[in-house]
């Protein structure tokens, strides 16, 4: 995932590329998730649905972050690449009977191709913008039930994604400037079991974050 954010990072900068501006960021903040429906079908654990609330738990390991790269290729129009490391644990730890681990913690893992709009200055030299993309959801899928000779636990390419973003940068200098906002993403995901089966759950998160660009 990250050789391949590193490599679109080059082709926005190679030469021969018409001149814009390129900014990287980097961000982290506090991420949440609300319940979602699981449906399980599955020799072993058996056919199962329910509901699952989540939490984020953004600041413990592995934290919740996310790397960004844009191409200006106007004052107020861009594009890039959003990669985003969210997190889902059961909410205060609660699992139907059976299950000793459910979550997708390093992490629930999004990669979305992005546009922007921006107004530059519009608020003194506070620049507002929004954002929305679409890619695919990365996640590090983790299950452990009793019932189960196996136990799943690696990353797996499940679905579609999508996220959208608001928010504002301020400049702290000719190069550098720190942001805000407010990034959504929905990921549908459909997840290989090791006993055999498949995980089905479309899950939605939310998070504030604030963080900092490098423009060049």
């Amino acid at each position: 995932m990250l050789r391949a954010f590193a490599l679109f990072c080059w082709l926005m900068v190679a030469p021969g590329v018409a001149f814009a501006q390129v900014e990287l960021s980097f961000y982290g903040g506090a991420q949440s998730a609300p319940a979602s429906d699981i449906s399980i079908r599955d020799d072993e654990i058996g056919d199962m649905d329910f509901r699952q609330a989540w939490e984020g738990r953004s600041a413990s390991a592995p934290i919740y972050y996310g790397i960004r790269a844009t191409r200006w290729q106007s004052p107020t129009f861009g594009y890039g690449l959003d990669f985003a490391h969210n997190k889902v644990y059961p909410k205060n730890d609660e699992m139907p009977e059976g299950f000793d681990v459910l979550e997708f913690t390093d992490g629930l893992n999004t990669l979305t191709v992005n546009a922007y709009r921006r107004w530059p200055n519009l608020l003194g030299d506070v620049s507002p913008y929004v954002g929305a993309g679409l890619g695919v959801s990365i996640p590090h899928v983790e299950v452990t039930h009793a019932d189960a000779d196996d136990e799943t636990f690696g990353y797996q390419l499940t679905g579609p994604a999508a996220t959208w973003i608001a928010g504002a940068s301020y400049p702290i200098g000719d190069q550098w400037a720190v942001f805000g906002e407010y990034k959504g993403t929905f990921s549908s995901n459909t997840a290989e079991l090791d006993s055999g089966g498949k995980l089905r759950s479309d899950i939605f998160t939310n998070a504030v974050n604030v963080g900092v660009s490098f423009n060049f």
